[in-house]
């Protein structure tokens, strides 16, 4: 059986939404002519972005001469790669052994509830990403979660919302 790919068609972004490639110019320079540099270049792109657009893939693949796909293959491989923009804050949901018999899994759902998204989702005034992950290396905290380098432990939902709560609050009193 012969199965037909669909081609999606491309469509033109508003110039508002358009990433800026110019961005990338002194990377471009500093990492041109050398090699091993996909990692590294990968990983400052994601610093400048926050996460890798396909634009920056794009040229950073005709500046530099990486394989596209190699590169693609680089930032799907590891975790430390995002392909879609994230919130200003990421929570990470500790469902480690310890975490997950203490009841990790209410803490996700009420965050759940009260963001109104879902697991690698992000609200939609960017200031969140929820993110489920392996262990925290904080056990003796369980449940645990972290937002950016701020670890909250001995966590029941109602206290993962109301941190949250007032990153929120805080956020809408002082300019983003």
């Amino acid at each position: 059986m012969r199965v037909e790919r669909i081609k999606k068609e491309r469509r033109d972004l508003p110039a508002c939404l358009k990433t800026d490639v110019s961005l990338l110019d002194e990377l471009i320079q500093r990492y041109s002519g050398k090699k091993g540099i996909m990692i590294p270049v990968l990983q400052e792109t994601q610093d400048i972005y926050g996460y890798l657009p396909r634009e920056a893939f794009e040229r950073l693949s005709r500046e530099l001469d990486l394989n596209l796909s190699d590169m693609y293959g680089v930032a799907t491989f590891y975790a430390q790669f995002r392909l879609k923009p994230v919130g200003r804050y990421i929570v990470k949901i500790c469902h480690g052994t310890a975490c997950h018999v203490q009841n990790a899994g209410t803490i996700s759902e009420a965050l759940e509830e009260a963001l109104k998204i879902t697991d690698g989702e992000t609200t939609g005034d960017g200031l969140f990403t929820l993110e489920s992950v392996a262990c925290l290396g904080c056990c003796s905290l369980a449940p645990v979660m972290m937002i950016g380098d701020d670890t909250f432990g001995k966590l029941t939902g109602r206290d993962a919302v109301r941190i949250v709560k007032e990153i929120r609050l805080k956020n809408r009193n002082t300019s983003i």
